[in-house]
């Protein structure tokens, strides 16, 4: 009997054995389903949410909205609230030199955004704290720069604002006198003499008040549409005439981003970004934000268009894009004073950034979800959330009802450009490496690194940093000419090298990846930034604008026998391994949007014979939507000439010219096969990669069902990212100093630190760690190590001999707090010294 049960026992505990890995192993998300509709309200939007038509409103609202609603409402809400938007004001400033004016036809225009004094005078025209105050409830804050208050390393950035005399209030008087100085002094050249003159109350050219013309987001009703009727209000204040051109986001996007400057449409536009992600380093938002050589700046780096030039910016900003230095310190030496003539230039003026809240119907949900603590929801929401039922009904916000703005256009410029699409296309792909929601630090998710290396000197003669790496000669490159992969031969050096493996699994339509994948992307920009012969069809020059730069930098892969690349490139960061591994990662993304979207390679390649040889339909298709119709993987007509190439190419038994050695005819043919079944049963070309793949979409009633993709090759558990993602982040919950200090005298800093986890967003008492203090002075900065106290309470103290020289005035003390494998914390406030 004993043996029996014994037997019996040894059974149950195989059979425990082997069904607890069977349930834990389920691959994909954690929902089923994600069903997701739009509201054309916000308030709307929140009431679904509480009320449980839906479980996330994945749109972030301001303050006033989320703090004005009832406690009963509020109760049935969870609320992730995060520094996530920010403002600013896009300005046009041709011709930027004097005399200051243009003819657009007939007509003479003067343009008072052309002088770089009127232009920099607005930032203390416009009172910040007004901004935050009376239209955002103070939920947010001032913003000087393009780096959000709150993540991580960013008072540098902002400290350059605060050198400069920025403040919060701003200065009208000052603004107002300026822009009169301004104004005089170009009535005065010999061009302006009689034509620009000061009128009872406008400045007056030709006869006609010199005006500007504001696009104001009039989608925006409770945010930017008042922020931008208080700017005009401020500016006619100068004498300048405002016209308010209150616009729609589609409106003023195409006409702010997309238009010649030299048509004279605008002068400047309400902008609004959300932060994109969780960063940790901000060079290249410094480049995105300042620099006319990233093409966010007037004229967007279109050849054929006015462009606002600044040769200095784009100096300092592509050395520290490249990592052209050797040093953390150097690094700091150019990308700070880039970023002050970006400011001095004032071609682009932050103005507030919004702490949004985004909600979520606190009982559907078993626990919190991931979120970015720099940007919000993003696609780890949707990856990681988990409700009662495994289907998760998301919500977004159009003032217009419909889900999208731009095309889903996986290869050209503006494709998936906006957040609408963002939020559904990002859960049905996956990177090679991200930056993670929480820490900021690029992490592997189908491309994994090892053994990176840097080597660099500065070359004395030329003064730039240069690679000791020696490429090995077996190493290649795709030649667009030649059309094949060549060698790249002896003598070549890069800055660093890296090894990566790949976490490959089957598409959505089934057919398993590979390193053809990889090889066919990166053949594809290759050919499609170079332009072999005037009459090169396969060459888009905006395409070629955006990629070029970074593409130049990669001087060959090795492909090794265990599978692996090694790629050698010119990409140095000493503050960050992380950085430099994920700078050379080979993945299968072939976009210039500079969006995180990529298909298999026969949509692609479908894609760009449509572009190049035509359609079946007749469409003239292109991947700029300046040139013919842009190419769109879910509108009807695109999809069924996607189809007829795929169809063409089986016919034909083709192969990519750049995968033939890598991909047989056979193999081939079964992509076109899993391609145009997957077109006939889901209505659409979208075929990638991620934890969903997209099921269903309804144009008309702007519906859509993205299924979990539990392929058993996808690498993911759906638990995996919930736990590799969760981290402890250190917060600085207050600064306790006198608000008005005696020079000489040492000051005593009290500061309560709280460890909090992510994203369950519980707190307790910090025992652990380190926090310092630091006293920010035009002149240097001053800091002090804090000592553990208590639990939750670190002093410091700024020495007395380090303030009794300076000048009386306002100060700033900044706190900072960290841990070992705890995302860090700062906070700062201001002190009277005197």
């Amino acid at each position: 009997m004993r043996k029996l049960v014994i037997l019996l026992m040894l059974g149950l505990l195989v059979f425990v054995g082997l069904s607890v890995p069977v349930l834990a192993e389920e691959k994909g998300p954690v929902a089923d389903k994600i069903y997701v509709n739009v509201r054309m309200s916000e308030d709307v939007g929140i009431k679904d949410t509480a009320e449980g038509m839906t479980d996330i409103f994945f749109w972030g609202v301001n303050g006033p909205q989320v703090l004005g609603l009832d406690k009963a409402t509020r109760d049935k809400l969870e609320i992730y609230s995060v520094p996530a938007g920010s403002w600013s004001i896009n300005i046009n400033p041709i011709p930027n030199k004097a005399p200051y004016t243009l003819k657009v036809g007939d007509k003479e225009y003067f343009n008072p955004l052309a002088i770089k004094k009127v232009r920099f005078a607005l930032n203390f025209l416009i009172n910040r704290k007004y901004l935050v105050d009376e239209i955002l409830g103070g939920c947010g804050g001032p913003m000087f720069t393009m780096a959000t208050p709150g993540q991580p390393g960013t008072y540098k950035y902002n400290l350059i604002a605060t050198r400069m005399g920025m403040t919060p209030e701003g200065d009208e008087e000052k603004a107002l006198n300026d822009i009169e100085e301004a104004m005089e002094s170009a009535a005065a050249l010999p061009e302006n003499k009689g034509k620009l003159v000061k009128g009872e109350k406008w400045w007056m050219f030709n006869s006609e008040p010199v005006t500007i013309k504001f696009l104001i987001r009039v989608d925006d009703p409770q945010g930017r549409l008042k922020e931008g009727q208080y700017i005009s209000q401020q500016i006619e204040k100068a004498g300048i005439k405002v016209d308010r051109l209150l616009w729609d986001r589609v409106k003023c996007i195409k006409t702010s981003y997309y238009s010649d400057p030299k048509d004279y449409l605008w002068n400047m536009y309400t902008e609004g970004w959300g932060a994109g992600a969780t960063r940790a380093f901000w060079e290249h938002i410094v480049c995105q934000m300042y620099a006319p050589w990233y093409g966010y700046m007037a004229g967007g780096a279109d050849p054929d268009h006015w462009n606002y030039e600044n040769e200095e910016i784009t100096r300092l900003t592509k050395k520290a894009y490249t990592g052209d230095f050797l040093t953390e310190k150097e690094y700091w030496d150019i990308i700070l004073p880039a970023l002050k003539m970006g400011l001095e230039d004032s071609c682009r003026i932050y103005t507030a950034y919004q702490d949004q809240y985004y909600v979520a119907n606190k009982a559907r949900f078993n626990k919190r979800f991931l979120y970015g603590l720099g940007d919000g929801l993003n696609r780890w929401t949707n990856i990681s959330a988990d409700t009662k039922d495994k289907i998760l009904r998301i919500t977004e916000f159009s003032a217009k009802g419909g889900l999208f703005m731009s095309a889903w256009d996986p290869v050209g410029t503006e494709g998936f450009n906006d957040v609408f699409s963002l939020v559904l296309e990002e859960p049905l792909y996956d990177q090679g490496m991200f930056e993670s929601p929480s820490s900021a630090i690029p992490t592997a998710l189908r491309t994994v690194p090892k053994d990176v290396d840097t080597k660099v000197h500065k070359d004395a003669a030329t003064g730039k940093v240069v690679g000791d790496i020696s490429v090995p000669t077996n190493a290649i490159k795709y030649d667009s000419g030649k059309k094949a992969w060549i060698k790249v031969g002896t003598g070549v050096k890069a800055m660093s090298k890296c090894t990566y493996s790949f976490r490959f699994g089957n598409f959505h339509h089934g057919q398993p990846m590979g390193i053809a994948d990889v090889l066919y992307a990166e053949a594809f920009i290759r050919e499609w930034i170079t332009k072999d012969g005037e009459d090169d069809k396969y060459y888009d020059a905006p395409y070629s604008s955006k990629l070029t730069p970074d593409e130049e930098t990669i001087k060959g892969w090795v492909l090794n026998p265990d599978g692996t690349i090694t790629t050698y490139f010119d990409y140095n960061f000493p503050p960050s391994k992380e950085r430099v591994a994920s700078w050379g990662a080979p993945w299968i993304s072939v976009t210039a949007a500079g969006q995180p979207v990529a298909v298999s390679w026969e949509i692609t390649e479908a894609l760009a014979k449509l572009v190049v040889e035509g359609s079946k339909s007749g469409t003239v298709y292109s991947f700029n939507p300046d040139v013919g119709t842009e190419v769109d993987l879910l509108a009807p007509s695109c999809v069924k000439d996607i189809k007829a190439k795929l169809e063409e190419m089986k016919e034909n038994n083709y192969v990519p010219v750049s995968i033939k050695d890598y991909v047989t005819v056979d193999e081939a043919k079964a992509r076109y096969d899993a391609a145009i079944n997957w077109i006939d049963e889901h209505g659409h070309a979208f075929i990638s990669c991620g934890p969903y793949y997209l099921e269903k979409y309804n144009p008309t009633t702007s519906f859509m069902q993205l299924n979990a993709f539990r392929d058993p090759t996808y690498p993911f558990t759906s638990d995996y990212w919930p736990k590799a993602l969760a981290a402890t982040r250190l917060r600085i919950d207050s600064i306790d100093v006198p608000a008005i200090y005696p020079k000489g005298e040492d000051i005593s800093v009290k500061v309560r630190v709280s460890e909090v986890l992510y994203p369950e967003n519980t707190a307790k008492l910090a025992e652990h760690g380190s926090t310092a203090v630091t006293l920010i002075t035009p002149t240097g900065e001053f800091s002090d190590d804090a000592k553990y106290v208590e639990p939750g309470l670190f002093e410091a103290t700024i020495p007395g001999d380090t303030t009794e020289d300076l000048e009386s005035g306002t100060y700033l003390l900044l706190a900072s707090a960290s841990m070992k494998g705890a995302v860090p914390g700062s906070a700062s406030v201001k002190t009277i010294i005197y």
